[in-house]
């Protein structure tokens, strides 16, 4: 199993951001570097990437803040 977590580079201070939207559903099979949700803070919007392939466990819904570093999904091989 592999963590997803926003990435430390996300944006440039301690600000919060939200996911603006996931792009695949709980428990749909994705491909690693396949875009599996948007994220956004004030300044930045970025997309995070399915670090393996394998089946989404969703753990932050959409619209839910989030920090540099917070756990947001598993992918299950």
């Amino acid at each position: 199993m592999s963590e997803v977590k926003i990435p430390e580079d996300c944006w440039d201070d301690d600000s919060e951001g939200a996911i603006s939207t996931w792009l695949f559903d709980e428990g749909d099979t994705v491909c690693k570097g396949d875009i599996i949700c948007e994220v956004m803070n004030e300044k930045v919007a970025s997309e995070i990437e399915a670090p393996e392939d394998g089946i989404l466990r969703i753990k932050v819904q959409a619209e839910t803040p989030v920090k540099r570093g917070d756990l947001i999904a598993n992918i299950q091989a």
